[in-house]
């Protein structure tokens, strides 16, 4: 799934009007910025007291802490330079780990774990211990489970590496962004190529082989040249997985991003790019293009299952977690249920509070329709596999296509400029399309145009 280029003046056409406008990235359908206050710990006791130990479950932690502030970040976290915080948030994370097993009559089977952040490893190995031994007494664990954490390698010390090893760590991902000196330093994240080798030998050391790592592009004073060579010293460790994204500037949401100068970010083109040169440098080196911004080296479970047409999309970007509900636990994680999407309360404090008193800390969330599942069907296809049969999936739902395509008008022009081919059934994005597949699926989100979030560009 490579990104194929278009003649010159096209391509840079094709940039301008599509690569610029602003659409979600649809890890979920509805999307974050239509939950609403209308769900609460109420409901959330009803969805999860619904479920059957038919429902497999994946669990994600939110650990919305770090050493340092990166300037770059649109996580939700805060600093933590004592300790003392981040031991009492192990406390009250566990509380709501107690609670919300309790409302679940017989849980399912656990297929999936990710711990994200923030970061993860701001736990010390024994609050991180503790809280995967309640887990694992809480739900039964499969025994071919993944479980994954992300990793800021400046705070990866031996203790934790061996933590991770015992308490069953199966996948590591650690934040790169970049190696370039200048770029480090102008979004606050300064990191050696030699402490992350020193952090990568150390875990595959402890057995823990599945490395997964990320890296950015549209960084401030970043140049084409600066990215794929960031890139090519990350390959010269030999990841199992490497996701490349691009940098979101959305000061309105992360005040702290008005740290970067905007004039240093790269335009749209450079980007582009960017984007095409660490692609074709990852083809190059084996790995196989997953969706937008994730490769995989071909004997890794992510590769087959592009091949399989088993990939999906969750509020971690692609994935193989085929689980039928997902649990978020901690400040600002959001869980998917087949109900619908719950979110707890964002601020630390106000999160810490709620659980103390309730065990809960819902803040909001949305019930999902019909239309809203044939819907989230259809953009997790084409953001997935670059197609989605349209006539299938409206006659297995019971609904009408008429009811998705109301306005063909815009897939009709997206069609006209070679993006995308449209039969009147199953929709294929092509490759010059494959760039603009956030854009192809805004078409089918019902949300989006009533709606008055903002988002980041589609490059």
């Amino acid at each position: 799934m490579n990104m194929m280029r278009t003649a010159g003046a096209t391509e840079n056409t094709l940039l301008q009007k599509y690569g610029t406008r602003n659409v979600p990235r649809y890890t979920s359908y509805p999307t974050a910025p239509h939950f609403h206050e209308g769900i609460d710990a109420t409901t959330y006791r009803q969805w999860l007291g619904a479920l059957s130990p038919d429902d497999s479950l994946s669990l994600y932690l939110h650990v919305p802490f770090c050493k340092a502030l990166c300037w770059y970040c649109g996580c939700a976290m805060q600093v933590a330079r004592k300790y003392g915080p981040v031991s009492e948030y192990a406390r009250v994370l566990e509380r709501e780990i107690e609670t919300v097993a309790g409302h679940i009559r017989q849980p399912g089977t656990v297929r999936h774990v990710h711990w994200g952040g923030g970061s993860p490893n701001r736990l010390n190995a024994h609050d991180f211990s503790s809280l995967m031994a309640v887990l694992r007494r809480r739900f039964p664990f499969a025994a071919d489970a993944e479980i994954a954490i992300e990793i800021d390698p400046r705070s990866l010390d031996d203790s934790l590496v061996e933590a991770y090893a015992l308490a069953g760590i199966t996948r590591a991902s650690l934040g790169l962004q970049d190696f370039t000196p200048a770029v480090q330093t102008a979004i606050h994240r300064e990191q050696s190529f030699e402490l992350v080798e020193d952090r990568v030998g150390a875990l595959r050391a402890a057995g823990i082989d599945a490395l997964n790592f990320d890296l950015m592009y549209g960084l401030p004073y970043q140049g084409v040249s600066d990215a794929v060579r960031s890139l090519e010293m990350a390959l010269s460790l030999d990841p199992s997985r490497v996701a490349v994204f691009g940098y979101a500037h959305v000061p309105w949401m992360r005040k702290h991003q008005n740290l970067i100068p905007t004039e240093a970010l790269p335009g749209p083109e450079i980007r582009r790019d960017q984007a095409e040169a660490m692609a074709d440098t990852l083809a190059a080196a084996g790995y196989v293009q997953v969706g937008l911004d994730h490769f995989a080296r071909p004997d890794d479970s992510m590769a087959e299952a592009i091949e399989a047409g088993a990939l999906k999309r969750n509020f971690q970007g692609y994935t193989t977690d085929d689980a039928s509900t997902l649990i978020g636990f901690g400040a600002s994680s959001i869980g998917a249920l087949p109900n619908g999407y719950i979110q707890n309360i964002a601020d630390t404090r106000l999160y810490e509070e709620s659980v103390r008193e309730s065990g809960l800390a819902v803040a909001r969330g949305i019930a999902v329709s019909a239309d809203d599942r044939l819907r989230r069907q259809v953009i997790e296809s084409l953001m997935c596999d670059g197609k989605a049969d349209i006539a299938a999936l409206c006659a297995d739902a019971g609904i009408e296509a008429s009811v998705l395509l109301d306005d063909q008008a815009y897939l009709n022009e997206m069609q006209t400029d070679g993006l995308l081919n449209w039969d009147g059934k199953v929709l294929e994005i092509n490759a010059p399309g494959r760039p603009y597949a956030r854009v192809v699926a805004a078409c089918f989100d019902a949300y989006l145009q009533a709606g008055k979030a903002r988002h980041s560009g589609a490059i």
